[in-house]
């Protein structure tokens, strides 16, 4: 089966439509299609996620990861015009989306490109990496994405993810705690956990 929004390339048959939203006050047009994560509308906790993140301390890119079609990172780098925003999705559909949303919402300061979680990141001085992970590709997924950003993470660069507490959230929190020796409960709406670890001096 090829149809999860978590797949390489979803064999669900392409119907795409256009939603708009507005995130951290900019007006957004965004196609979207099946085979891609929350089709219908920008799903609650990535609204949650991109309405509660703050520019850490520290300078650097941004991570989106698992962007799929592309609000997160989208808005973000609308709102932070000075950095880049890297966004990356293993779904070709998705990443092929997000490109045309970049284009088409006019935002330029974006590098968009295929990786299963971290294998094709370069980049090892993330101001922040954000991710609304992908719940149902499994924990392993989920921890994966967890782990490996602490190496993807200037000092005092910080993970942002957003996970619902009957999806996980305890978990996470653990991992993160784990990793990082730090995670703070920024928010919490209908059931969504927004966490944040930052990676401390040693």
């Amino acid at each position: 089966m090829t149809k999860h929004y978590y797949s390489h390339k979803p064999d669900v048959e392409s119907n795409p439509q256009t939603i708009t939203f507005q995130l951290r006050g900019h007006s957004f047009r965004f196609k979207t299609d099946q085979g891609v994560f929350s089709k219908k509308e920008v799903d609650f906790g990535s609204r949650v996620l991109i309405e509660t993140f703050e520019l850490p301390d520290a300078e650097g890119a941004l991570l989106d990861a698992g962007c799929g079609y592309g609000p997160i990172g989208l808005s973000l780098a609308k709102d932070f015009g000075d950095r880049t925003v890297h966004m990356i999705d293993v779904n070709e559909r998705a990443l092929a989306l997000a490109k045309e949303n970049a284009a088409e919402n006019n935002v330029q300061n974006v590098n968009i490109y295929q990786s299963d979680r971290y294998a094709k990141v370069v980049e090892k001085q993330f101001a922040a990496i954000l991710t609304n992970p992908p719940i149902r590709a499994g924990k392993e997924t989920v921890h994966a994405i967890l782990e490996g950003s602490y190496d993807h993470l200037t000092e005092n660069g910080e993970l942002w993810v957003v996970i619902q507490k009957k999806q996980g959230a305890p978990s996470a929190i653990e991992k993160m705690e784990t990793l990082f020796s730090n995670v703070e409960i920024v928010a919490r709406k209908k059931g969504y956990y927004i966490l944040k670890s930052v990676k401390e001096i040693r």
